[in-house]
C-alpha cells in the first residue's frame, strides 16, 4: 500500500527504536507483550532473536533494531514485543517485533501522511508507507508486510516447525 492508497483515517501504533519513532497500522497488531525470555534458535540471522511461547504457539521474535541496521537493543523496563500479523503468500505469519518501547495509538488522516523520503533514509523507502506528523515530530509508517522478504518468512516457518 502506498501513500496514494491510504484513503481513510487509520489508527497507528507508535514505537521507538533508539531515537526514531515508527508506526504500524493497528489492524496488523495482535498484542503487545512485556519482554520475556527468548529461546535462541541456532543458525539463524542475528536479528532473528529466537522464539517465544505465546499461549502454546511458537512465535519467532525479530530484533527490529538489528533488522534496520541499528545497534542491538538494550533491554530496559520499556522493552517490549509487538506481536504482528504479516501477510505471506495465501496466509498470515505471526511475528514478534522487539522494540525499545511502545508510545501510543493515534489516528492520521490521509492528508497528514507524506510520501517517504528517498534521500538519507537509514531504512529502505520501499518498506515505508509514508511519513506522518504528530506533535511536530515525523513518524515513519512501516509496511509490515514488506519488512520481511519471502526467504526470511520461509526461515521463520522453519524455526516454528523446528521449535514445535
Amino acid at each position: 500500500m502506498a501513500v496514494a492508497e491510504i484513503s481513510e483515517t487509520r489508527q497507528y501504533l507508535t514505537f521507538k527504536l533508539m531515537d526514531e519513532v515508527f508506526a504500524v497500522d493497528v489492524e496488523k497488531v495482535r498484542e503487545i507483550l512485556e519482554f520475556t525470555s527468548i529461546t535462541k534458535v541456532p543458525q539463524t540471522p542475528e536479528y532473528m532473536r529466537g522464539v517465544i511461547n505465546l499461549r502454546g504457539s511458537v512465535v519467532p521474535v525479530m530484533d527490529m533494531r538489528l533488522k534496520f541496521g541499528l545497534p542491538e537493543s538494550e533491554k530496559t523496563v520499556n522493552t517490549c514485543i509487538i506481536v504482528v500479523e504479516v501477510s505471506y503468500e495465501d496466509g498470515i505469519v505471526i511475528i514478534g517485533a522487539l522494540a525499545d518501547s511502545v508510545q501510543e495509538v493515534f489516528e492520521l488522516e490521509p492528508e497528514q501522511i507524506e510520501p517517504p523520503p528517498h534521500i538519507g533514509a537509514k531504512i529502505s523507502p520501499n518498506i515505508i508507507l509514508g511519513m506522518g506528523k504528530s506533535d511536530g515530530q515525523f513518524i515513519m509508517i512501516l509496511d509490515i508486510d514488506k519488512i520481511f522478504n519471502c526467504d526470511e518468512l520461509n526461515l521463520t516457518e522453519e524455526m516454528i516447525m523446528d521449535a514445535a
